[in-house]
């Protein structure tokens, strides 16, 4: 597994930060400016570690990442995109490598008419495998939480999301 920065030494979100400068943030981050990056780490895992098959996985910025990713790069086998910021995307739709997309239901940062939005687009112009799954009364980040901010009420939403996503991998590598 690689960890690039593609944020080029610019400092990521933080939970912590006050949300209301999550827009003023992002504007900063071109999630679809990051194939530089990956053609490095790509040429560096066939390379070096004899990678055949590569898969994505991203998480909020990182998620849209993982649909530009898709919709994009040929050398890719599958992707996982979670609570992938979707406006950045909302144009396109075709993906080329099957996609797993994980969203909470009562997440503040993707409202649910964007997720059926992207449902319905896919739906209508996807020629590969994907799937749209939305974890009931889970908020934004459930899956990878820390073992101390887990709630026993969320603790099988987070789980089944971690092993939803090790299955979907699993199938398409």
């Amino acid at each position: 597994a690689i960890c690039p920065d593609f944020f080029v030494g610019q400092e990521a979100w933080k939970l912590s930060n006050d949300w209301a400068s999550f827009d003023d943030w992002l504007k900063t981050r071109n999630a679809g400016k990051i194939d530089k990056e990956v053609d490095v780490v790509l040429k560096y895992l066939k390379e070096q570690c004899g990678a055949k098959k590569i898969g994505v996985i991203g998480f909020c910025w990182g998620g849209a990442a993982v649909q530009h990713l898709m919709l994009k790069n040929p050398h890719l086998k599958t992707g996982v995109s979670l609570y992938g910021v979707i406006k950045f995307f909302e144009d396109r739709f075709s993906l080329l490598h099957p996609t797993f997309f994980i969203f909470a239901e009562k997440d503040e940062i993707i409202p649910l008419e964007k997720v059926t939005q992207l449902e319905q687009k896919l739906k209508q112009n996807c020629k590969v495998a994907y799937e749209v799954k939305i974890y009931p009364g889970q908020t934004h980040g459930f899956v990878h939480r820390k073992r101390e901010d887990i709630n026993p009420q969320d603790k099988p939403y987070i789980e089944e999301g971690r092993k939803d996503m090790i299955n979907w991998l699993n199938k398409y590598l």
